[in-house]
């Protein structure tokens, strides 16, 4: 774990009116458990020295315990059962919400479409040296009731997959890692590798995604030459075997005898629910020791929480039953973008935006972004200072490589000349390659 940001109080006017009438309406509601258990932390928000709070995390169970005192001040801290990392108490009425994808922008995090200020969160990377585009993550905190701005208390992320990369299919984009068959979209971020046809097989390689139907992932972003080799693998539990002590993931058959948790805890294994095996050697033949089980990000359960959720359809049945991460969905009134409302069904990627009830995601907003045999929109935003300018074609902003040369680049509220370090822009771009985003608009801003 690599980063560290430490939370203060924040002012109470940095909540914005349309947040605190969400906070007022949608309180977390009862306990419940997590399928997919996870870290929780706390934080406090008050507006004097009265607005003091404490929280801890999920432990291996996903459970958390909060308190918190305030006079006018909100306190946000983990009084939830399912890890989810804020809850509420003092005086205060706080909502919760938690998000689960893929980075789309960097500015704060961008998290499937969503901006969260994370001027406040404790941030922990692992298996990265920072959040960089396409990581898959979770995040804690707060939203606003129509899902166009949120403030993080926890960003956590970890990549999904460590080692030898095999049966690689350019036509159908498709690979195996660690015994999980990998798909690949438009949006999938290719960190130093101009796109599967530059992956060799029985190389190394590192991928962040989202996981499917049972030993199947969809890679968000792909690093082909990775500095950690230990090998790690996801996915959901089948053919859980507690006497011997062992499970599968995908073709992949897990020993966890030896191993230590985290996150999650031995008798909390059970077939369906996702998770992170580390190890020190890789897999002989289909079979692999892990050193460490770790629960994936936890997917919060309690009514009233406000979530969203990045992945790939399965169990379609109809708009108002699917599920997407193992979570039951019901969209029959959400609003639809992205594609036509019949191409909804399995191995369509989406994301939804809802209120968790009764163990159900009733989903607001539905976004489809990929659409398999047809595609669909990938974009990626930067918003930041310009640094380590050397042309249109080379600069950086939020770190990230940028190529802004490209015929078809439009620049708003300036041109290509007034590209400088200092400036501060808004990059829109609709892929990731040899770890460069190319630009389709930049937006001169002011800070």
């Amino acid at each position: 774990m690599s980063t560290m940001k430490t939370p203060r109080r924040l002012m109470l006017g940095l909540l914005s009116a349309g947040l605190m009438a969400l906070l007022m309406s949608c309180g977390g509601g009862g306990g419940g458990s997590a399928s997919n258990l996870g870290l929780g932390t706390g934080t406090a928000i008050g507006d004097g020295p009265s607005g003091t709070g404490t929280g801890s995390g999920g432990d291996s169970t996903g459970s958390g315990t909060g308190t918190g005192t305030g006079g006018s001040g909100d306190t946000a801290s983990n009084g939830n059962t399912d890890g989810s990392g804020v809850g509420s108490g003092g005086t205060g009425v706080t909502a919760d919400a938690a998000g689960i994808g893929a980075a789309d922008g960097l500015g704060s995090i961008i998290l499937n479409g969503l901006r969260y200020d994370t001027d406040t969160a404790t941030i922990t990377i692992e298996d990265a040296t920072a959040l960089q585009i396409g990581m898959s993550a979770r995040v804690a905190g707060k939203v606003d009731p129509d899902f166009t701005r949120g403030i993080a208390t926890q960003v956590v992320s970890a990549a999904e997959l460590r080692g030898a990369v095999s049966r690689i299919d350019v036509g159908t984009g498709s690979f195996v890692v660690m015994g999980i068959s990998v798909s690949i979209d438009a949006a999938t971020v290719w960190a130093d590798a101009n796109g599967l046809a530059s992956v060799v097989d029985g190389s190394l390689i590192q991928v962040w995604g989202l996981p499917g139907a049972p030993g199947t992932l969809r890679a968000t972003r792909v690093q082909t030459a990775p500095t950690l080799t230990a090998p790690l693998v996801t996915g959901a539990i089948q053919n859980l075997d507690a006497t011997n002590r062992t499970f599968m993931l995908g073709q992949l058959t897990v020993s966890y005898g030896g191993a230590s948790f985290a996150g999650i805890d031995a008798s909390s294994l059970a077939n369906g629910v996702i998770v992170r095996a580390r190890g020190t050697a890789a897999p002989l033949g289909s079979a692999f020791t892990a050193t460490k089980v770790e629960g994936w990000y936890a997917i919060p359960v309690s009514n009233g929480i406000a979530l969203q959720l990045a992945g790939v359809i399965t169990d379609f049945a109809s708009r108002g039953a699917f599920e997407v991460l193992g979570t039951p969905v019901d969209a029959t009134n959400a609003q639809i973008t992205g594609g036509p409302v019949g191409s909804l069904g399995n191995g369509v990627k989406v994301e939804v935006d809802g209120f968790m009830s009764g163990g159900v995601l009733v989903v607001k907003k539905l976004r489809i972004r990929h659409v398999p045999g047809t595609g669909g929109p990938a974009s990626f935003t930067l918003i930041g200072a310009i640094g380590s300018y050397q042309s249109p074609a080379y600069f950086r902003v939020q770190g990230q490589p940028v190529d802004a040369s490209g015929p078809g680049t439009v620049f708003e509220n300036g041109t290509a000349a007034n590209l400088a370090n200092g400036q501060r822009v808004t990059v829109v771009g609709d892929r990731v390659l040899d770890g460069v985003l190319i630009a389709q608009r930049v937006t001169f801003t002011t800070p």
